[in-house]
């Protein structure tokens, strides 16, 4: 990590962390952590934390929980937030899943699930975030009418994640197909190179029902 990084770490890590263990589920409670009650969106893999940023500057009514694996990330993320001055944004560390199993039912405005790893391999399929049981679980964490919105430049992957989404009895699509690119997700570097390579960007938004 650069010294901006380890130095926002140490410094915010305290107010705007959230570590995740794995093991007995930990009940989390958003409005303590946010400090006020608001409608909350789910980050899964939020990377170096440049998308995140950017969408919670834009959207001061509505807070952002972000979880990430890789401290780099994390301390980027954190510096972003810093220099912004966002007070709707915290930062959990660890396991997506085992955050989401530890909140209330009905709880998320959005989950946003942006090029997340797509496995390539077919043995390694099952450690896909999109696959039937964990979109259940992530489903039911939404509210009524909440979104969940996936998206990935990998071609079989995008198909994968619609036939799972479209076999949820409690999500509806709502594009009919593929959407365009909604202007909320800001295009990263990442995605710009995929472009390049010519790998189109599948996104997929789904309200629960």
């Amino acid at each position: 990590m650069s010294e901006r990084q380890t130095d926002a770490l140490r410094r915010l890590w305290p107010a705007y962390g959230l570590a995740v263990h794995d093991g007995p589920v930990v009940p989390v409670d958003l409005a303590d952590l946010f400090g006020r009650r608001a409608p909350v969106v789910l980050e899964i893999g939020s990377g170096m934390g440049d998308s995140t940023a950017v969408m919670a500057a834009a959207d001061p009514d509505r807070d952002y929980l972000a979880v990430e694996v890789h401290t780099p990330g994390i301390a980027n993320l954190l510096d972003l937030v810093d220099r912004a001055g966002l007070g709707n944004v915290r930062v959990a560390q660890g396991d997506a899943l085992s955050l989401v199993n530890g909140l209330p039912e009905g709880v998320l405005d959005a989950v946003h699930v942006f090029f997340p790893d797509p496995w390539p391999k077919a043995r390694h399929h099952k450690r896909r975030i999109i696959q039937p049981t964990h979109v259940a679980l992530l489903r039911s964490r939404l509210r009524v009418g909440g979104v969940l919105h996936c998206a990935t430049d990998w071609a079989e992957y995008a198909e994968a994640m619609r036939e799972t989404l479209e076999a949820d009895p409690e999500l509806v699509d709502a594009y009919g197909g593929f959407a365009p690119r909604p202007a909320h997700r800001p295009v990263t570097k990442f995605e710009r190179r995929a472009i390049t390579a010519g790998r189109p960007v599948a996104d997929l938004l789904y309200r629960r029902r």
